[in-house]
């Protein structure tokens, strides 16, 4: 056991919804866990030595690119530990999708959480691990924050497999929109079966109101990443749904949703109010440019009223998972916009939109 070998794979997972995979591997001498996304490893941790420890870091093994050996003063098992086994092993995805928890029998072994990052210096976290080194943190120091984390992770994901569940939050999204836009219309799906699922409702325009509300169903079943890596307090801005208005063909709007209902998760982003969003394939294709020539990107406003155009609905007051859901408007802005919005601010952008009298609805 004492010469490093081709590492060998005992767990890969997938995140539900694509965009993260998490591997742990062990190369004859140490197991470790990577984060990796679409071209490479973002973060990682070491998890266990199978040999004797050293009494410094090899940097010898950090130079050819290998997990260290941990030093006998940080590790709970300076002898080393027996060969972990793979079928003992289980990933555990955060509701986000951007951490994960690596179990061994159902207990946490190991924790990469959406804000570990190497490059930062932020390794993830080992149950093995004493204090914090560059190659890992105490597991058992962070767990008074994390195993609120893994047990709410777990309950989502069982939550989510139930039978009924989607059905429940489908049904309950639906009812609370019914007295505060009127009766439903066409209903799409907008995520081709794939996590997280969602849909688009439509509600026809009526003698009550002159334009037609598409607005997102499931967006707010589960959080969006990165929120709470920039926000102190995420619990107001995690959970959201997106909504349009619009006197256009209510088939060619909802499009748009098929970019953006399920983005923040493969992109592992979040969209909050002020936040803008370039279309990502040729401008002529952009579903909304029938509104606003030239358009080919989106503004997100949480209150749109200060743009030209009658009271906006108030489809405040849902909640899911412990948290308010916010609803997000889509305003077609073009790229110009886009730039003044990223350079200046999104309230400069509101304030040149608001004096070229540009309504929030969307139409001709």
């Amino acid at each position: 056991m004492g010469t490093p070998q081709h590492p060998v794979t005992l767990l890969e997972s997938f995140s539900p919804y694509g965009s993260r995979k998490v591997t742990v591997e062990y190369d004859g001498l140490v197991t470790a866990a990577y984060l990796h996304d679409d071209t490479a490893a973002i973060s990682a941790t070491w998890i266990a030595n199978h040999r004797p420890a050293p009494q410094a870091t090899d940097q010898a093994r950090l130079d050819a690119g290998r997990a260290p050996l941990m030093p006998a003063a940080r590790t709970k098992h300076p002898g080393g530990r027996p060969l972990l086994r793979a079928d003992t092993l289980q990933a555990l995805w955060f509701e986000e999708g951007d951490g994960v928890a690596i179990l061994e029998s159902g207990r946490p072994l190991a924790v990469i959480a959406g804000w570990s990052d190497m490059d930062r210096g932020m390794p993830g976290y080992s149950s093995d691990v004493i204090g914090q080194t560059p190659f890992g943190w105490s597991l058992d120091d962070a767990m008074e924050g994390l195993a609120p984390r893994l047990e709410r992770s777990r309950a989502y994901w069982r939550w989510r497999q139930s039978a009924n569940g989607w059905s429940q939050f489908q049904q309950a999204l639906l009812g609370h929109l019914q007295p505060r836009l009127g009766p439903g219309g066409h209903y799409w799906d907008a995520s081709a079966g794939k996590q997280p699922l969602t849909g688009v409702t439509e509600r026809p325009n009526s003698a009550r109101r002159q334009y037609t509300v598409l607005s997102t169903v499931g967006m707010s079943a589960q959080r969006m990443p990165v929120v709470e890596q920039v926000l102190d307090d995420p619990s107001g801005y995690a959970r959201i749904e997106l909504a349009v208005a619009t006197t256009l063909p209510s088939a060619q709007v909802a499009r748009v949703f098929l970019w953006l209902a399920t983005y923040p998760w493969h992109a592992v982003t979040w969209f909050g109010p002020g936040h803008s969003v370039r279309w990502y394939h040729e401008p002529a294709t952009f579903p909304l440019g029938g509104g606003v020539p030239g358009a080919e990107a989106v503004l997100l406003l949480d209150s749109p009223g200060s743009l030209d155009g009658p009271e906006p609905p108030d489809l405040s007051g849902f909640a899911f998972g412990g948290d308010p859901v916010r609803w997000l408007w889509i305003i077609p802005i073009s790229e110009r916009d886009r730039q003044l919005a990223k350079d200046r601010g999104s309230s400069a952008l509101v304030s040149r939109l608001a004096t070229q009298h540009r309504s929030w609805i969307v139409g001709p």
